[in-house]
């Protein structure tokens, strides 16, 4: 997910998406330990993504 993407949502949006993206690497992580993923740098992607939805989060609360 993009920045530019990220900045357009509302807050409700943006946690709904954290929810949503916590699952996902949750998910991920479970099946990289059983068997290795094809393309393991999607963890660190939606890793990244939480930070940044994170972040906005922050961001709009803290103005």
């Amino acid at each position: 997910m993009k920045q530019s993407e990220i900045t357009e949502l509302s807050v409700e949006e943006l946690k709904e998406k954290v929810t949503d993206f916590k699952k996902q690497h949750a998910d991920l992580k479970m099946a990289h330990s059983v068997t290795p993923l094809e393309n393991p740098l999607q963890l660190r992607k939606v890793k990244r993504t939480v930070a940044r939805l994170a972040t906005e989060i922050t961001k709009r609360e803290n103005q």
